[in-house]
Parts: structure tokens; C-alpha cells; sequence
């Protein structure tokens, strides 16, 4: 597999404020990461340097071997950086089938495509993004940034605040994309037991600094040493 994004001692936060710092990982192109920690620890700041949405204060990101620490976050995008923030942004005044088709790229990644993906969309695509739940949204929000048709998608606590049976749903939507897929992915989720058996592998982000890294099958046979960092219990795989 050929690398695909490179963080070399990367610090950055907002204004004159450092949030994370000398951050440092890899993620081959096929792969996902999940991104863990406690909250306040860095991890949405991390995901929105990536997209170029904070101040950099050191450090290099390197994507597919080019240097684009200097990028806009639009530039960074064109590039194929895919992101579903924390909001689900998505056109509420619009239409399920006009919010995919409104940003759509030429891509493998089609509306009709996204749609088949999320069957729960399907159902309502005639419906506004204002008459959807919180759990539609949210699989909106995934669809729109899967018809940009990026190399790398960044999600931002996909399960955040939905009801159980959504998020069954949406985790077996993410696990199809990344796994049969292939499609490159960095998670952050406080879950860590539930993303940890979709992704292959994690950084656990402490006070800002990586604390631990590892494949993910071996993090979630070591709650133990999960629990030093994230205060995690056992059942909540």
C-alpha cells in the first residue's frame, strides 16, 4: 500500500492558543484510523487542522507525498480531504436528493450510489433536510461528503447524540465503506470499543500529544489499557 498522509510533528490551535502539539502518524492509503481521547484533548482540533480550519504552529502535512501545509482549506478538499463535522451541515431548505446532487463531483461515489448505501435516505429523498431526524442528517451528512468523491474522509463523532438502532445503522454504513470499500478514514468517536471494530488502526491523543498508538484489533483486546487513558468501561463494547 503506498502512503497516503503523513503528519510529522504537527502543533496547531486557535488563535494564540496550542491545542495539540508535535502530533505525529501515518495512514496508508485503504486504511482507517481511529482518533481517540478524552474530550478536550485535541482530537476535533486535529481533524480540523487537516482541513486547514486551524493555526498551524509546526510541523509538516505531507498528502499523497506533497506538502500541503500551506493549502486552503478549499485547495485542501479539491484535493480530497472529505470532511463531516461535528454540525452535519447539510442544506435544510433542500431536498435529500438535491443536497447530494447540489455538491456532487464525477466520481464512483454517485447520489443514486449514496442512496443505495443508505436505504433510510432512500425512503425520504423527496423530504427536506429540515423534516429529517438527527440520524438522517447525519447519514446526509456522510452522503454528501461521500459524492465529493474523496481520497480520505474525516468524520467528527458520527454516533454523537443518536438513538441505538441509527447507530447500528450508520456503524454498519461506515464499516461497508471503509472495509469492503476500502475507502481511507480517521474517526474520532467516544465510543472507542464500537470504532475500534471497524478501523485498522488508532491514536489515543492525550492533553494534546499522542499517548498510544496500535492496530486497532489489539487496542480492543487491551480494555485495560484503554481505560488508563480514555476511562472507558469494559461493557461498552
Amino acid at each position: 500500500m503506498s502512503e497516503l498522509l503523513r503528519l510529522e510533528g504537527v502543533s496547531a490551535g486557535y488563535g494564540e492558543a496550542i491545542v495539540i502539539e508535535d502530533v505525529a502518524f501515518h495512514l496508508e492509503a485503504g486504511r482507517s484510523l481511529a482518533l481517540l481521547g478524552r474530550n478536550g484533548t485535541g482530537k476535533t482540533t486535529l481533524l480540523n487542522t487537516l482541513v486547514g480550519a486551524t493555526r498551524q504552529r509546526g510541523g509538516r502535512i505531507v498528502w499523497k507525498g506533497q506538502d500541503i501545509t500551506g493549502l486552503r482549506p478549499d485547495q485542501r478538499a479539491a484535493a480530497g480531504i472529505g470532511w463531516v463535522p461535528q454540525e452535519r451541515n447539510i442544506f435544510k431548505s433542500l431536498t435529500v436528493t438535491e443536497n447530494l446532487t447540489a455538491v456532487a463531483r464525477p466520481g464512483a461515489w454517485t447520489p443514486a450510489r449514496v442512496l443505495q448505501q443508505f436505504p433510510r435516505l432512500a425512503e425520504r429523498r423527496h423530504n427536506l433536510g429540515d423534516q429529517l431526524s438527527g440520524g438522517e442528517r447525519q447519514m446526509l451528512a456522510v452522503g454528501r461528503a461521500l459524492v465529493l468523491n474523496p481520497s480520505l474522509l474525516l468524520l467528527d463523532e458520527p454516533l454523537e447524540g443518536l438513538a441505538p438502532i441509527i447507530v447500528e445503522e450508520l456503524l454498519a454504513a461506515i464499516r461497508r465503506i471503509v472495509r469492503d470499500e476500502g475507502l481511507s478514514a480517521i474517526i474520532v468517536e467516544q465510543n472507542a470499543m464500537k470504532i475500534l471494530d471497524i478501523t485498522d488502526e488508532a491514536v489515543v491523543l492525550e492533553r494534546g500529544r499522542v499517548a498510544l498508538t496500535g492496530s486497532s484489533e489489539r487496542l480492543r483486546a487491551e480494555p485495560d489499557r484503554l481505560d488508563r487513558y480514555l476511562a472507558v468501561s469494559r461493557d461498552t463494547a
